[in-house]
């Protein structure tokens, strides 16, 4: 059909909803590339979104649906440009 797209999200929307900065949940979700405590990694609709924080676990996970929930003490949300040339992969932008 016209209006679907990769992961069932009619209009491919992407929302991040941040609570306390205790509980985070975020849709359009496509890929998990890394996570541990301190640092989730992931593919959004929108780009590269790097979660930094303390005691960070994942909750839920459903990447047919593209959901993503994230508890644990929240100290930063970065999109990164994967598009600049000369930048390295995205880990070398990680621990530069």
């Amino acid at each position: 059909m016209p209006y679907e797209n990769e992961r069932g999200r009619p209009d491919g929307s992407h929302h991040i909803i941040l609570e306390d900065r205790q509980r985070l949940s975020v849709s359009g979700v496509e890929e998990v590339e890394s996570f541990d405590e301190s640092t989730i990694v992931m593919v959004t609709l929108r780009g590269i979104l790097v979660i930094r924080g303390e005691n960070l676990h994942i909750e839920k996970l459903s990447l047919d649906g593209g959901d993503l929930r994230v508890e644990g003490d929240v100290d930063s949300l970065t999109y990164e440009d994967d598009r600049r040339e000369g930048g390295g992969g995205l880990f070398a932008r990680l621990f530069r």
